[in-house]
């Protein structure tokens, strides 16, 4: 059973937030184990363990990376530490913002690093929002019915772009 049987509502990159509180309440009392009163041990762990997917399930419906990352591993086109070869152009961009951070610890002053954690931002700022651009409407209206490999595939190189610039700003954070 996937997160979007369990919870009934269509596969969607960005599923109606507020439609799923309501459903996470309702089936958060459903299979809460603690109603289970009069139940079996076995089906106090099976309410259990569905109240964990539950619980799990909005978890990833609430983070964009969470949610790409379970639909492109229910399509079958993500595993689990996969090596993914991301265009080169892309590569070195990223290669280069790196050497920027690395640079940082070189200067002198709190403001010539903040001066350059600034650009720094900025510039991934800018790719983050080149690469969201070409995704943006895959993602909005992405349906299962009619989406393609293709575009999930597109998704996929996303995917992989941005947790590229998710490590560097965690870096710039620290």
């Amino acid at each position: 059973m996937t997160i979007f049987e369990l919870y009934n509502i269509p596969l969607s990159f960005t599923p109606d937030q507020t439609a799923v509180k309501k459903i996470f309440y309702t089936l958060s009392k459903k299979y809460h184990p603690d109603f289970a009163g009069d139940s079996t041990e076995e089906e106090k762990q099976v309410l259990l363990e569905k109240s964990a997917m539950v619980n799990k399930a909005l978890k990833i419906f609430q983070d964009q990376e969470l949610l790409i990352k379970y639909i492109l591993q229910e399509k079958g086109l993500l595993e689990e530490e996969e090596k993914y070869n991301l265009d080169p152009s892309f590569l070195m961009e990223v290669m280069e913002l790196n050497e920027q951070v690395m640079e940082l610890e070189e200067k002198n002053t709190d403001d010539e690093r903040n001066v350059l954690k600034e650009s720094i931002k900025s510039a991934l700022q800018n790719l983050q929002e080149e690469i969201y651009e070409p995704v943006k409407p895959l993602l909005a209206n992405y349906s299962e019915t009619t989406g393609t490999e293709k575009e999930l595939l597109q998704i996929k190189d996303y995917y992989f772009k941005q947790k590229y610039i998710d490590r560097m700003k965690r870096e710039l954070a620290v």
